[in-house]
């Protein structure tokens, strides 16, 4: 850890060390190309560092967020056995915000200042935890949708250049999958149910659509971060490739359930072999 060394007064890593040279970021940026894993006590650029930390705290943030809204159902669940289901898919999102915690703990900040900064609102999480679960299908649908996006985006992190977080991701992405078929399992249950619990469905899938779009971030031409820690490989895919190949994938997954998807302008376009999809707001 950078912060090896320092006194307690002064563990800003950036106001101890030395310029970086060209040469050192030419050997950092050969390794990177090489797909050689940058571990903790490795050099690295600050602006390497400062975005990891920016990722992995705010992708904590996000699962530690992100088990209030699901919380609020666990003693509405309507049997038994969803309800343990669901104890357990929140234990599983706490363990991840640990992970991560850990992970962002090597590149030498603090757990508590990572807490301290989302509780000041200076680290962000991801926003789509601030809508209400209304019904029990808004459980399917973030366990469908929500944790689709999310596995989607997470995958490629398990060959991020930076070891830690990428072996992090490794159990995060094996204990995600289950937690999506479990929202589409409760979404399925409600299709094949009455025509309210169908209609409960659907207005959930409504509501959560556009939202799930939205969490692979801003369109690549917007993005402030990506083509960089592309370069970096912390990320693999762009912004709008990871969302197109989640619009791919979920969308014939609606049809089977037999829902409708919010997008007048969605169709497939043949030449292409992917859906076109409307804009987002």
């Amino acid at each position: 850890m950078y912060t090896q060394g320092l006194d307690q007064k002064d563990k800003n890593p950036a106001k101890r060390r030395a310029p970086e040279s060209p040469e050192q970021l030419e050997v950092f940026q050969k390794r990177v190309d090489a797909e050689e894993k940058i571990e903790a006590k490795d050099w690295m650029p600050e602006a390497y560092r400062r975005t990891l930390i920016r990722q992995i705290s705010q992708h904590a943030h996000s699962e530690i967020i992100g088990m209030q809204p699901e919380g609020n159902w666990l003693t509405r669940a309507p049997t038994l056995k969803r309800k343990a289901i669901l104890l357990a898919k929140i234990q599983d999102e706490a363990g991840h915000g640990l992970y991560l915690y850990s992970a962002g703990e090597t590149l030498g900040v603090s757990r508590d200042q990572m807490v301290a900064d989302l509780l000041s609102g200076k680290a962000k999480y991801s926003s789509i935890f601030n809508y209400p679960t209304l019904t029990w299908a808004d459980i399917g649908a973030i366990g469908w949708l929500v944790d689709g996006a999310a596995i989607m985006n997470q995958i490629p992190l398990c060959r991020c250049s930076y070891g830690p977080y990428a072996r992090a991701m490794v159990r995060v992405c094996k204990e995600e999958s289950f937690h999506q078929r479990q929202g589409f399992d409760i979404l399925r249950v409600l299709c094949e149910g009455t025509a309210e619990q169908k209609a409960m469905a659907q207005d959930a899938l409504d509501r959560w659509w556009w939202p799930s779009l939205m969490m692979f971030g801003p369109s690549d031409t917007d993005s402030e971060h990506s083509a960089q820690s592309m370069a970096w490989k912390i990320k693999r895919f762009s912004n709008d490739e990871l969302r197109q190949k989640f619009v791919d994938v979920t969308v014939p997954q609606a049809q089977f359930l037999g829902l409708k998807m919010p997008d007048d302008n969605l169709e497939f376009d043949e030449k292409s072999g992917h859906y076109r999809f409307g804009e987002i707001d």
